[in-house]
């Protein structure tokens, strides 16, 4: 059966310590510099090269050959092992929990579709940020190697895949390695080489369109590095959640009661609240100087649905117009649902952060009807739980 779903040519497994949290999971570089000094072995030093203890001032670019140096250091120390023709089953439990799966695998990168009149089976929903991309097209080019998957979501025969997943494991036996996280899910993994099963499971992880949950840069540094296929995680929708993808602004271009003043003369209601929570949709909440309000931001019913979405009026209507803040400006940092509202109030008080903006998650119906749509997301609107770990398996660009 024909299918946009293969094994991994030269794979590269974990023996147990090089598991990480994919590199654009943290509020702040600092966090990724605390890892890798914890644990030297962390996938986190291959993949931020210039945030390791000894490569600090350096940038990304120069600090690449340690980048290289490092990952066949842990080759050959031991740290991953090889094996040929393989996909990965994959299943990450916790307490209370019910068992997420996916598949490691190999996807055809001729397959992304980035819009309404692009063919494909794999759907990519968000805006990017280039200089992200051309870091990981660059990063995958020094190491002929990839370290984190793209995240996709199998739309058609999730049921499916998720019961012959579950069940594949079941009989497994013994993983090949696990790994715990920062949330105290484990992480394992078992390789399955050629033969029935290998064949089942990639068929049915092709079966459908695939959605881009986590990776969106990943997916175009591999159309923009021109690698026939990449790195990825199927996963199923019984497996994931939505949180909320929150923002912090570092510094206000204006005075507090001015940033207040121009928000309401945009159109936008504000009523102020006591303390800072989780809004419901259609309503955003911010914190600064000591004070929380509910914000109803002004939407505009002559442009698509899309962008009326939560995410897409805070990008517009209060980083944009009235902040005069682009998306990618360096005084915006994207707060994913590890850290809570407390934590991001935190952040204000200390001083670190002059603004922080609380916004609902989007809602699973959502995020399938603007794909099915084939239309985008902001930048940073999804924030998929669990999420996948990079240095489990690792794919070799031969």
């Amino acid at each position: 059966m024909t299918t946009v779903v293969h094994s991994i040519s030269r794979a590269w497994l974990t023996t147990g310590e090089t598991g990480a949290q994919n590199y654009d999971e943290f509020a702040d570089d600092a966090e990724i510099t605390a890892i890798i000094t914890a644990n030297p072995h962390s996938a986190l030093a291959v993949e931020m090269p210039h945030l390791a203890p000894d490569s600090l001032g350096k940038s990304f670019t120069a600090a690449l050959p340690e980048a290289v140096a490092r990952l066949a250091l842990e080759r050959a120390e031991g740290g991953y092992v090889p094996a040929e023709q393989v996909v990965v089953l994959y299943r990450i439990t916790a307490p209370g929990e019910p068992a997420a799966y996916g598949l490691w695998s190999m996807v055809d990168t001729d397959q992304i579709s980035a819009s309404a009149d692009e063919a494909g089976l794999v759907i990519r929903n968000e805006e990017v940020f280039i200089e992200k991309v051309r870091e990981r097209v660059a990063l995958a080019g020094a190491l002929s190697t990839l370290l984190s998957p793209v995240l996709l979501l199998q739309t058609a025969k999730g049921d499916e895949l998720h019961a012959a997943l579950a069940a594949a494991t079941e009989a497994a036996g013994e993983p090949a390695a696990t790994d715990t996280d920062q949330t105290g899910r484990t992480h394992a993994i078992w390789p399955i080489g050629p033969g029935p099963l290998q064949d089942e499971l990639t068929a049915l992880a092709g079966g459908g369109e695939l959605v881009v949950a986590d990776g969106n840069h990943r997916s175009l540094a591999a159309q923009t590095g021109q690698l026939p296929r990449f790195l990825a995680v199927i996963t199923t929708p019984a497996s994931v959640a939505i949180q909320p993808y929150n923002r912090l602004v570092s510094e206000l271009p204006m005075q507090p009661d001015d940033f207040l003043t121009r928000l309401r003369a945009s159109g936008a209601e504000l009523t102020e609240r006591p303390t800072l929570g989780s809004p419901a949709k259609g309503m955003v909440e911010i914190y600064l100087d000591g004070r929380t309000f509910a914000v109803a931001l002004p939407a505009d019913h002559d442009r698509p649905e899309v962008e009326n979405l939560d995410h897409a009026l805070v990008e517009r209507e209060l980083l944009g117009d009235v902040l005069g803040l682009d998306p990618g400006d360096k005084r915006i940092s994207y707060i994913g649902g590890d850290y809570s509202s407390d934590w991001l109030r935190g952040e204000v008080d200390a001083g670190r952060a002059e603004l922080a903006v609380v916004i609902a998650p989007v809602t699973v119906d959502d995020f399938v009807s603007v794909n099915l749509e084939r239309q985008k997301l902001p930048r940073k609107s999804t924030w998929f739980t669990p999420k996948a770990r990079g240095g489990l398996v690792l794919a070799q660009l031969d």
